[in-house]
């Protein structure tokens, strides 16, 4: 959907120039520009326009990191066993995946502490940029953890799945306070 977004509103854009925007028929030059589009964003997202819009958002991404969590602790404990289930850390491993792709969408500017109970820090908003980096990151490791647990080989998958939590901690450390549910 992203790269949809971007597509057109290039072509908008070259439009309104009186340019034609040159056609984009591969896969790899769209998964390309959407990593490039991620990989710039220096600002947040726009603030939701209500605060119950803003509500909406950080239950998402309460939600999103509590299943992220749930996932991990999955694999922790299947890693730890005496027979780690292959199937389990995969499913567990896509679910990350995938919410991982999502998560430079749950920290818009207006989100933070002072509109309700988060986790989020307001460090989040005042350093943006760095933010920003340590999310890519999150996201870059969690495809690749998918990835090598897609192989089966759970010497791939420890290592992996090492690196993740080395993302994951490298923020929570900074922009994370503890929770008390």
């Amino acid at each position: 959907m992203r790269i949809a977004v971007l597509t057109a509103l290039a072509s908008v854009s070259l439009a309104a120039c009186g340019q034609e925007a040159a056609p984009t028929n591969t896969v790899a030059a769209s998964e390309a520009n959407a990593a490039e589009a991620t990989a710039t964003v220096a600002t947040p997202a726009a603030a939701p326009v209500t605060k119950e819009e803003a509500l909406k958002v950080m239950h998402e991404r309460h939600e999103g990191m509590e299943d992220i969590g749930k996932a991990t602790k999955t694999i922790k404990r299947s890693l730890d066993s005496s027979a780690p289930d292959v199937a389990e850390i995969q499913k567990s491993a896509a679910t990350i995946a995938a919410l991982a792709a999502k998560s430079s969408t749950w920290f818009p500017q207006g989100t933070g502490p002072d509109v309700g109970k988060t986790g989020a820090k307001p460090e989040i908003w005042q350093t943006y940029p760095d933010f920003a980096a340590k999310d890519a990151d999150f996201a870059k490791a969690a495809q690749a953890f998918d990835a090598a647990a897609k192989t089966g080989d759970l010497n791939q998958i420890k290592s992996a799945f090492g690196d993740l939590g080395k993302s994951c901690k490298a923020c929570h450390d900074k922009y994370r306070s503890e929770m008390h549910h």
